[in-house]
């Protein structure tokens, strides 16, 4: 019985590594067919009709062909869910834009790359990847992002109450130490010198098992992995210590921005539409995301990743803000936390802020609610 759930854990954590971001909800605008309340039936996407007028329509058109590389693959985490379901539900098709999916295998700074390249138009990429591409000379543009909070955590077993316990015991991270957690062990008083770290794979199992007193892993993973075997851990979120992190992240290839606003903004608002649809349609959505995997595609952990998120950045974003607005305040806080830690080599935290432009996100918005479909 051990056998076959540690060959289940392993299995199901090969597949489901967590990239750039997460999601929550944008507010309760929908009605019960997936459209804002207030939007016509032609809004919908899904007649294979446009849904905007003519001379927007033909600027989309003009914009050509939008490669959309994924963070990992088709994992059914926010920022790469709702655009699989935006591309089924025909909301890309409604607002004029050819889309292009491509699986992304978890490499952010390859993603960054094809970015500045322009061999990708938009992918996922956290706010602290933008900038530390940008500090390395790859010109990528941060577009949107939904929540201040990120998803990598540490997990220990219920009886550590106090991150200074951790001082002298064994920490298993997946070939280095997030400046996340690093910070937030250092915010909590714990002595992080003192802790051996060891590189481990991807079963979660060692924790529980008591060959590390601590793991590293990502809020919507390997928590539900234990969880479904049975085993309760204790999370601990970076976010909780009041440092920087984020959610959701979008890029964008810097010149196609700038030449084809309007698909940029038309791309981010298919997507956020999707988002408020697959927020309570969960199951129908990663379906969309089994469709199109090659096989062994774990519906049921992929469906807890996607809640998981989604209520994660439903706690953490700002309540006043729209979803998916750029905080410039989090971005100067976490290329303050990047240049603590060594990993800037020119960039300033004043610089950073020009690496993100929020005015594709606003345009999105008309008195607070997503504006579906394009004005």
């Amino acid at each position: 019985m051990e056998k076959r759930l540690l060959r289940a854990l392993v299995a199901a954590a090969s597949v489901i590594i967590a990239a750039s971001g997460l999601t929550g909800c944008s507010g309760d605008t929908s009605s019960a067919d997936g459209a804002p309340v207030g939007a016509t039936s032609s809004a919908q996407g899904t007649s294979g009709g446009t849904a905007i007028s003519a001379a927007r329509c033909a600027q989309n058109k003009a914009a050509g062909k939008i490669t959309y590389l994924t963070g990992y693959f088709y994992q059914a985490s926010a920022s790469i869910l709702e655009y699989l379901a935006a591309d089924k539900l025909g909301y890309f098709d409604a607002l004029c834009l050819d889309v292009d999916i491509k699986p992304g295998t978890g490499n952010t700074s390859q993603n960054a790359k094809l970015l500045a390249s322009g061999q990708v138009t938009i992918s996922p990429v956290s706010q602290q990847d933008v900038i530390q591409a940008r500090d390395n000379g790859i010109s990528i543009l941060g577009i949107s992002a939904y929540s201040n909070a990120g998803l990598e955590v540490l997990m220990t077993m219920p009886t550590i109450t106090d991150l200074k316990q951790l001082n002298g015991t064994t920490l298993g991270q997946k070939g280095s130490l997030s400046v996340g957690i690093s910070a937030m062990l250092t915010q909590a008083g714990a002595d992080v010198p003192s802790i051996k770290q060891v590189v481990v794979g991807y079963d979660p199992s060692v924790l529980p098992r008591g060959q590390v007193q601590s793991l590293t892993g990502f809020i919507s993973n390997e928590p539900n992995l234990l969880a479904a075997a049975g085993k309760q851990v204790k999370v601990w979120r970076p976010y909780d210590y009041h440092v920087p992190g984020s959610l959701g992240g979008m890029a964008a290839n810097p010149a196609f921005a700038a030449e084809h606003r309007t698909a940029v903004e038309d791309f981010l608002r298919a997507g956020l539409h999707a988002y408020d649809y697959c927020s309570t349609r969960g199951e129908e959505c990663v379906g969309y995301a089994a469709d199109l995997s090659d096989g062994g595609y774990d519906k049921a952990q992929n469906l807890k990743i996607w809640q998981t998120e989604v209520a994660l950045v439903q706690q953490t974003k700002s309540p006043d803000a729209p979803l998916g607005l750029i905080d410039m305040d989090n971005i100067t806080a976490l290329a303050e936390l990047l240049a603590k830690h060594s990993m800037l080599k020119k960039t300033s935290p004043a610089d950073a802020k020009s690496f993100f432009d929020s005015s594709y996100l606003t345009a999105l918005y008309q008195s607070g609610q997503l504006a579906w479909p394009a004005p």
